[in-house]
């Protein structure tokens, strides 16, 4: 762990406390492995807000964080250096390294958990703790609260108050570091990557799953282990299905391409779509359809400003692709009334963006207090607004048919302008059809 990160945990530790208060415990699991099928278990990713706090990335670990404890106030359970366990599942930090490497004030083996946390609790009012994330955990807590409540006297007594620490936390993540800010940088220069290597091998006749095996490839290749999320890779009519994943379709000519694909780097996520033609040539209809959707992306990304709203993001895209789709004969009737109708949503059905961090959806309330929550610098978002047009649907011409378009992008909300992380990828129709089949074989 190099010098930078670990002092940010440590102050991102410290902040934490001074948000929960004295009297309180905050208790966090790195999150369970799963079974995917039989023996073979899901590759482990840990628990994002585990992570955020003590940059600790193995399976069967708890941190607690004792705000004015004596003894140290940030201690870890993890799993105990065994070298034939490790021979099979690799090697592990144990207690030492995570006093050493990762800045524990104290480390126990995940042994003493039973006989350690009741203690911890023990004068403590309340407990942090992210209830109902995992069922298990949760009764593990429940256990250690009894076994304090009979160990203490009257007087003490276990914690009366549980609190789930989603908002003293999450409020705290949307505000992105200089540190955080670098590594999301990072997954999208190397989404980037992926993307533009994905256009440039397109072609007819090829799989959606060949596709996606060019991204993987890149996403590997420069140091991404994982996607942030399952790739979508959707032709022709799929490219309607929002979160479609299937990726076995063959790509004809004629068809749009939809890939909403990121890379996760060092734990941050990415979020990027592209929608380009498989031949290289955009349609007259599908031609109209994209350039209304990169309009209403870029009315939205002008709104990205200190002082604005997700609102105000989600109103700008709103109104272009209702007056665009008016334009188009679409939609028919005054602009204002479809608004206020939502007639727009038959054609634009999800919302404009998401935060965007350690979570590819990241965590953070979207409004405060019933108003919408005001954007700042350190905020990091995406917008992707999008147009779908189902076959078959009456009054609507056939050359809009399965027509499916989105473009997402990754945006640094900074004390002036904007900063689109992804601007590197292509999304005029000019530089996409420049650039799509060029590495075709």
């Amino acid at each position: 762990m190099d010098v930078q990160h670990k002092k940010e945990l440590q102050q991102r530790r410290q902040r934490f406390m001074q948000r929960i208060g004295a009297g309180s415990i905050a208790i966090l699991s790195s999150g369970p492995t799963h079974v995917r099928n039989r023996d073979v278990e899901y590759p482990f990713r840990v628990d994002s807000d585990f992570y955020y706090l003590t940059g600790f990335s193995e399976p069967e670990s708890i941190a607690v964080l004792c705000p004015g404890r004596a003894r140290g106030e940030f201690l870890l359970f993890c799993r105990e250096r065994k070298p034939k366990e490790e021979m099979w599942s690799g090697e592990r930090v144990g207690p030492d390294g995570a006093r050493d490497i990762f800045g524990a004030d104290q480390a126990f083996p995940m042994g003493d958990t039973d006989k350690i946390l009741p203690r911890l609790m023990k004068n403590r009012t309340r407990v942090i703790h992210a209830m109902g994330r995992y069922p298990a955990f949760d009764q593990k807590i429940i256990g250690w609260t009894k076994a304090t409540g009979a160990r203490s006297r009257k007087s003490i007594g276990p914690p009366s108050e549980f609190v789930t620490f989603d908002q003293l936390l999450h409020d705290m993540r949307l505000l992105k570091s200089p540190y955080e800010i670098d590594l999301i940088r990072e997954a999208a220069a190397i989404s980037n990557r992926a993307h533009r290597q994905a256009m440039e091998v397109c072609r007819p006749g090829i799989m959606e799953y060949h596709i996606q095996a060019e991204l993987t490839h890149q996403f590997i290749q420069s140091g991404s282990h994982f996607p942030a999320y399952p790739p979508i890779v959707a032709s022709g009519r799929n490219a309607r299905i929002l979160h479609y994943t299937r990726n076995d379709k063959m790509l004809e000519d004629g068809d749009l391409l939809l890939i909403d694909a990121g890379a996760e780097y060092q734990y941050y996520a990415s979020d990027i779509t592209r929608t380009f033609p498989v031949n290289g040539t955009f349609t007259p209809a599908q031609r109209d359809i994209y350039q209304l959707v990169l309009a209403a992306q870029d009315a939205a990304i002008a709104k990205a400003r200190p002082g604005n709203n997700w609102e105000d993001l989600h109103k700008a895209a709103v109104r272009v692709i209702t007056e665009g789709l008016v334009d188009l004969g679409l939609l028919k009737g005054r602009v204002e009334k479809l608004i206020k109708k939502k007639k727009y949503k038959k054609f634009f059905m999800h919302y404009t963006g998401h935060w965007l961090g350690l979570d590819v959806h990241d965590v953070g309330k979207y409004s405060v207090d019933r108003r919408w929550r005001t954007l700042e610098p350190g905020m990091v978002i995406t917008i992707e607004p999008g147009i779908y047009i189902r076959d078959g649907r009456k009054k609507i011409p056939t050359k809009w048919w399965d027509i499916g378009v989105r473009i997402e992008d990754n945006i640094l909300i900074t004390k002036s302008d904007p900063d689109v992380l992804t601007r590197a990828l292509p999304r005029t129709i000019d530089d996409i059809e420049a650039l799509v089949g060029q590495g075709a074989a």
